[in-house]
């Protein structure tokens, strides 16, 4: 394999990651991608999250998808930003040892209202969850869901949290489920990594305070610029800023859901803060 460092950026969604992208896109000796192939990946690292495919095949997807991606590219320095890689960090670091992987978090009451208000037909909506578990459960006798990412959320399994209660959430529950077992796994996988692979960076702290920008653009490994910070004072995926809120009753079902790992995190004492992203 080449002497290119890749970069993966890992996280929920809706947590900067299309940002971080925009900002860094043109920086000098790097390549950077939001979701690269995504139709491709979500599928697939759905299907090892959920048991569904082996360790080895994972492996090969990455394989196919990645390394000559990677191999081909003119840069030193060759990042992807996309959750999709959230269910799937041990097989890419053994994929890539080299690989460094940057997780971005954010304020789950304010990801999960985003991603429930704004993905409305394109995150654990009731038909595409009914296809999908229809699927895993006679695989044999039903055609596979088509790649769309509509499709491709994980349901848990039998063994793996959360199995018997999602059978009965909603979408916001189902939503919730995704940010707090997405930033589970990510923590989980880090701590299987060596120290100087890995590094958490809250949103808030990068938007906030400009040394820790600094210090996540070092992590990277490409020169800091002085407009990095100004550029993160302003939300770049969205058409105009929002902030959406929950219902009492789905207030409750979030901290259910949810609580554990803010705690985890560091918001359970935090005001929700106002960056719209």
């Amino acid at each position: 394999m080449s002497n290119i460092q890749p970069v993966f950026i890992v996280g929920t969604g809706r947590s900067g990651s299309r940002s971080i992208f925009r900002m860094l896109s043109g920086s000098e000796n790097l390549e950077i991608h939001h979701e690269y192939c995504c139709t491709n990946i979500q599928k697939y690292s759905a299907l090892y999250h959920m048991g569904l495919i082996s360790e080895e095949e994972i492996i090969n997807q990455i394989n196919k998808i990645y390394k000559p991606a990677v191999k081909y590219s003119e840069a030193p320095i060759w990042v992807d930003s996309s959750n999709k890689l959230s269910w799937i960090i041990e097989p890419l670091y053994k994929a890539f040892p080299n690989a460094k992987f940057l997780m971005i978090t954010r304020d789950g009451r304010k990801v999960v209202p985003s991603f429930y208000y704004k993905l409305r037909d394109e995150m654990y909506d009731d038909r595409s969850v009914k296809i999908l578990t229809k699927w895993i459960d006679n695989q044999s006798a039903s055609i596979m869901p088509p790649p769309e990412k509509k499709y491709w959320w994980n349901i848990p399994q039998e063994g793996q949290k959360f199995h018997k209660r999602f059978k009965n959430y909603n979408r916001l529950q189902r939503t919730a489920y995704h940010w707090t077992e997405c930033n589970r796994v990510i923590l989980e996988s880090f701590s299987t990594l060596p120290t100087n692979a890995t590094r958490v960076v809250r949103l808030e702290d990068i938007v906030n305070n400009e040394a820790n920008l600094k210090d996540m653009i070092e992590f990277i490994g490409i020169r800091y610029d002085n407009l990095f910070f100004e550029y993160m004072q302003t939300p770049r995926n969205v058409f105009f800023p929002m902030s959406f809120k929950l219902t009492r009753n789905q207030n409750i079902q979030f901290e259910e859901i949810c609580n554990s790992m803010m705690k985890k995190l560091g918001y359970d004492s935090e005001e929700v803060n106002e960056i719209k992203y």
